[in-house]
This record gives C-alpha cells, structure tokens and sequence, in this order.
C-alpha cells in the first residue's frame, strides 16, 4: 500500500496552537515566543477558526509607537492604524481566515501560501473546526523520503504500468532524489508522459529521463 505523503492531513502539525477572540495583545505575543510559531488561529468557542494572528498584525504598536503618520500615510494604511490601536485577537485578527482543508494536496497548500505570502495555514475540516496547523517546513518533509522509497515508487506506480514488456529492462535509478530513467521502450509516444509522471511524484527534486524508442537510430 503507498503511504507516501500526498495530502495536507499527511505532514500536518496535528497539536495546533490557537487563542481565543478575547486573547490579549501580551499574551499573544507570549505565546507565539513561547511555541515559535509566526501566526495563530483564532477560534470560537466551537474550534472553529474565524480568523488568524500574525506578527504582521501586531507589528503596528511598534511601528506607530513613538510616530504621527501624515494624513497620507493614514488613508494608505487605515487597517495598520487600527491595529496599532488593538488590544484584543478579535481586533488584531485578519479575516476572514486563509485555511485548507485536510485533504488537500500538498501542492494546493503551497500555492495558497504563496499566493497569500504566509508561512502557516490552519487545516480545518468542512465545519471549519481547527484540525491542525501546516507550514512551509511540513511541506517540505517530502522530500526527506529515502532515494529508495522513490524507486520503489517510480518502478512500480509509473514504470512497470506504461511499459509491461520494454524491449530492454527499463532502469530506475534515484541520486539524491534526482530520478534518472535509462532503457528502450517500445512505445516512444509513452517517454514524455513517464517523465511528466515522476517528476509529481511527491518528494522527487529533479527528472533526468534517458527512455529511447526501439527504433531509434
């Protein structure tokens, strides 16, 4: 059976960290020291996430501490304005919350985090109660899969069902989770959707596909 990690629910941080609506500014800031973490989610009494805390969202206080902003700065940046000001999650928090759901794969989580520019999503289920939390760094561990697992993996999901009888034993070979591919197929229509399949092949860094056809000069 694979058991690869394919989805969100796989690598996720299940021992989430979260405050309450009425968490105060201190004690938020004590808690993000405390567990390392750059966001929280904040959640109703229910666990269901309404929002997240973020060091961005309390960077405000320091930002306007000892500063009047010009009347320029103040229509540009009424939301930071209004944070400086806040001293409770419900105040501080942005909403509604960027999350992901547990099944998700891991390349949807990334570009969510990409596209957003934010280092932790919260995972919920289709209540939207917190179920965990998943980073940039739980992304990653992917690619802690040995080269072996990748072989295995490669040889028996990719290359043993696009090519049932090759011409020559094809030739799975995993360096550093760089997969290279070396042998004569029958089918030569088949060697671009081989490479294409190893390279989404969770935890492969790179395809170095050497497949040619029976027929090649």
């Amino acid at each position: 059976m694979d058991d690869s990690p394919r989805r969100v629910g796989d690598v996720m941080t299940r021992a989430a960290v979260a405050v309450g609506r009425s968490a105060l500014f201190k004690d938020i800031v004590e808690r993000m020291q405390r567990w390392q973490v750059s966001a929280l989610p904040v959640l109703e009494g229910d666990g269901r996430v309404i929002g997240v805390v973020s060091e961005a969202d309390l960077l405000p206080k320091e930002e306007f501490r000892d500063s009047d902003p010009d009347r320029l700065t103040q229509l540009r940046r009424l939301s930071d304005l209004a944070k400086a000001g806040a001293v409770s999650a419900e105040e501080l928090m942005s909403t509604p919350a960027v999350t992901v759901h547990t099944d998700a794969t891991l390349a949807e989580a990334a570009r969510i985090m990409a596209l957003r520019h934010i280092k932790r999503l919260p995972v919920v289920n289709s209540e939207g109660v917190l179920e965990g939390v998943v980073s940039r760094g739980d992304l990653l561990k992917v690619f802690l899969r040995t080269d072996n697992e990748l072989a295995d993996e490669v040889r028996r999901d990719i290359v043993d069902v696009l090519f049932p009888a090759p011409v020559e034993p094809v030739h799975v070979m995993v360096t550093d989770g760089v997969v290279t591919l070396t042998g004569r197929v029958g089918d030569a229509a088949r060697i671009p959707l081989a490479a294409r399949l190893v390279r989404g092949v969770e935890g492969v860094v790179g395809v170095d596909c050497r497949l040619v056809a029976a027929d090649a000069a």
